[in-house]
């Protein structure tokens, strides 16, 4: 099997258990599951986030996600618990497909990590 067959079995995989769970069935774009991923990485599943938050989730779940690749590296959780990530590298320019690519590769390696696929 491909590469990209694998991966865009494993992503329509992971859209269907994260959209049955999270939104009633209506499919979750990658925007979607980006601030899941922050909202898991934050540990505050129950709570409710301003405007300003919400965008703050998604920079820790991309963090967090592209991590592993080398461009962000942990750095501290504030005295609210938000984690913390520090610029290791800068991220080589990319066509808006490939950022796609990047980020649905990354998340399907996060959920495989935290076994919720295979």
């Amino acid at each position: 099997m491909s590469r990209d067959t694998q991966l865009k079995e494993r992503w329509e995989q992971l859209v269907h258990l994260l959209s049955a769970k999270f939104s009633d069935g209506d499919p979750l774009d990658l925007e979607g599951i980006i601030y899941l991923i922050g909202v898991q990485e934050l540990g505050k599943p129950n709570q409710t986030f301003k405007k300003d938050e919400k965008v703050n989730l998604m920079h820790i779940a991309i963090c967090r996600l592209l991590e592993p690749y080398g461009y962000y590296e942990f750095d501290y959780f504030d005295k609210e618990g938000w984690p913390h990530y520090k610029v290791k590298a800068e991220l080589p320019p990319l066509k808006a497909g490939e950022q796609s690519i990047l980020m649905k590769e990354a998340v399907v390696s996060y959920f495989i990590e935290k076994e919720l696929i295979k």
